[in-house]
């Protein structure tokens, strides 16, 4: 059996790591590179950095704190997302040491794009990035940048629809940064079953994290500022979580 995966999440505002409560409210934590560092001796299975203000700035992906990670040589994957829209930039989040790259605005232009980005790094290597919500019982997906919300059930089947993307990061936009808050509802009305969802966004509670990882479809749990509060967080979580499911917990301490 695969075995499912950790991810600690890093969200950056303005170049520093922040504590996002619904995407609408910040509070600082430190700078990238210290979260990161933590998150890779800690033993998380993944490491994902959302830079949530580059594409509404129309920055572009942060190269410098991607080549700034690089240089580090951290033993954990890293996943970036943040700004990316062009087959050159997703290339270059590549080759600057990231495995995988998240696409979120992008998404909502020209699917021929995405499908060339995808040709160009490999589809294993692109995430879908999806802000999702419950409205009125229906699945409703967000654009950050419009502020229009969307029917999900409609139209994430044609954005999947050429099998290009590998995975979905499914964000509890409303709950992000509120202890116990994810909503399940949001994996259970998801339209397509075949594929692999990460879950993000209020995941905290042991109890919901099991809950969240019996669900086939999802293969990944994201958790953020929450493996901050106390060292030994990633280690508590899979102890506690004494699941199969997930890597044997380790703590890789300093070396002196």
């Amino acid at each position: 059996m695969l075995k499912k995966r950790l991810v600690g999440v890093i969200t950056v505002r303005n170049g520093w790591v922040v504590q996002s409560f619904g995407y609408n409210r910040y509070l600082p934590i430190g700078h990238p590179t210290v979260v990161a560092e933590n998150l890779d001796r800690w033993g998380v299975d993944e490491i994902l950095v959302l830079a949530i203000d580059r594409s509404k700035k129309v920055l572009g992906p942060d190269f410098e704190l991607l080549k700034t990670l690089s240089d580090m040589s951290l033993s954990t994957p890293i996943t970036y997302g943040g700004g990316v829209k062009t087959v050159e930039q997703a290339s270059l989040v590549v080759q600057l040491g990231a495995e995988r790259v998240c696409l979120d605005a992008a998404l909502f232009g020209d699917l021929r794009v995405i499908r060339d980005i995808c040709h160009h790094v490999g589809s294993q290597a692109v995430v879908a990035t999806m802000p999702l919500s419950i409205k009125d019982g229906h699945l409703m997906w967000d654009n950050y940048l419009t502020k229009v919300q969307l029917n999900a059930e409609q139209e994430i089947p044609r954005l999947f629809q050429d099998g290009a993307i590998s995975e979905a990061l499914i964000i509890d936009w409303q709950h992000e940064g509120t202890p116990n808050g994810f909503d399940l509802n949001l994996l259970r009305k998801f339209p397509l079953p075949n594929i692999p969802l990460i879950a993000f966004g209020g995941l905290s509670d042991i109890e919901q994290l099991q809950s969240a990882l019996s669900f086939k479809q999802v293969v990944a749990v994201g958790i953020g500022n929450f493996l901050n509060y106390t060292e030994h967080a990633v280690q508590d979580y899979r102890e506690r979580l004494a699941s199969d499911l997930l890597r044997p917990p380790e703590y890789r301490g300093p070396i002196f």
